[in-house]
């Protein structure tokens, strides 16, 4: 049971995990604030992959304070494991503090409670937190969350349309459709991801760099982050000349063939230093899944999904959207032609339908962006 001052230190120790941003993935975002006599000593989050996790950053902020008797509170369950750092419960124990109060839980195999459960055995209370707090604590890690229960990385879908539900004209011009700062924001979305995929029609169609960039009108510079870029070509269409191909120094290109794209076309993309992967399955569902299976293995645990229509509408027949954002520009396009966000077998009837757990709209620039849960993991 967590009191008031309780809830207080958890909030905060989740506004410190959020710090760590995506420079910590494919490992979760922790904060801790450790508290003694009712006074906040000292805080921490993780900061970086293989750096000290926040238990410990906060441990060593503390520096020559006592901490017996002492309450730790932690955004996640403390792990228990030895990985790029020694476990967290041991850094606990040694220091003498008597409670530990966690916002949610970890569902990676090596932790599920077993880390609260070496701290109880150790005669250390341990406090679970529950509601919103754990709510917020679990979707602050939902890439993590999903690739530590099934090995695949989560999924958001982002798109942008027009009034009438349109992503391009019935001629296929879709530039642009948002407004600039609206993909101002996408290039921050960009690089939170460990991932950025594209269907091979808007590969050959846009011939996109799909690199993270910063600033805006014509004065752009790359982000300090950058993703793996990924394009789902069955065949091994992708030209020897795009642009993902000049600037794979940039980051990482991989390309999903399927086992009918020809060897000649692969070893011709492997000799220009693409990662080249056969996601395998009886139908265009079960080969999204064979892709982020493999891609999962290789340590992406967040992937943004920009299109086009069709791949985004396998994603969805799959299972594999979690989270969608689209952006609302105030056009119609019209057209019996135009494309819309999502091409796929879809639902029967409306029961049927994918239905939001959480929805959000606010202003973007001229456009409206509507987010969409779909679901926690």
């Amino acid at each position: 049971m967590t009191s008031e001052f309780d809830a207080r230190q958890l909030e905060r120790a989740i506004e410190l995990a959020a710090l760590g941003g995506s420079r910590v993935s494919p490992n979760p975002r922790v904060g801790a604030v450790i508290v003694r006599d009712g006074k906040v000593i000292a805080e921490g989050y993780h900061q970086e992959v293989g750096g000290p996790h926040a238990e410990v950053e906060a441990i060593r902020g503390a520096g020559d304070q006592e901490l017996d008797g002492a309450t730790i509170y932690v955004s996640l369950e403390p792990c228990c494991h030895q990985g790029r750092t020694p476990p967290c419960t041991d850094a606990i124990r040694e220091a003498g503090i008597a409670r530990v109060v966690v916002a949610s839980d970890d569902p990676s195999t090596h932790a599920a409670g077993r880390g609260l459960g070496i701290l109880r055995d150790e005669g250390i209370e341990v406090v679970v937190a529950d509601g919103e707090l754990a709510t917020r604590a679990r979707l602050l890690n939902q890439p993590f969350r999903k690739h530590a229960r099934n090995g695949r990385p989560w999924v958001m879908f982002k798109s942008a349309m027009s009034l009438d539900g349109k992503v391009a004209t019935r001629g296929g011009d879709s530039k642009w459709i948002s407004s600039e700062a609206s993909r101002e924001l996408v290039h921050d979305w960009r690089a939170a991801s460990d991932a950025v995929a594209v269907g091979i029609g808007t590969a050959l169609a846009d011939n996109p760099l799909l690199t993270a960039r910063v600033g805006g009108s014509g004065s752009e510079t790359l982000a300090d982050r950058q993703p793996r870029r990924v394009v789902f070509d069955s065949l091994a269409k992708l030209p020897l000349g795009s642009r993902l191909l000049d600037d794979a120094g940039l980051s990482p290109l991989t390309v999903v063939v399927s086992r009918a794209a020809p060897r000649t076309a692969t070893d011709a993309l492997k000799t220009r230093g693409v990662e080249v992967i056969c996601a395998t399955g009886e139908n265009e569902q079960a080969r999204v899944r064979s892709a982020l299976d493999q891609l999962g293995a290789s340590g992406v645990t967040s992937l943004m999904l920009e299109g086009g229509p069709k791949l985004a509408g396998a994603f969805l027949d799959a299972g594999e959207v979690d989270e969608v954002r689209l952006f609302v520009a105030p056009l119609i396009l019209g057209g019996r032609g135009a494309r819309d966000p999502l091409e796929s077998d879809g639902a029967e009837t409306i029961a049927d339908a994918v239905r939001a757990l959480t929805l959000h709209c606010e202003r973007i620039g001229a456009d409206l962006l509507v987010s969409a849960r779909i679901r926690e993991w």
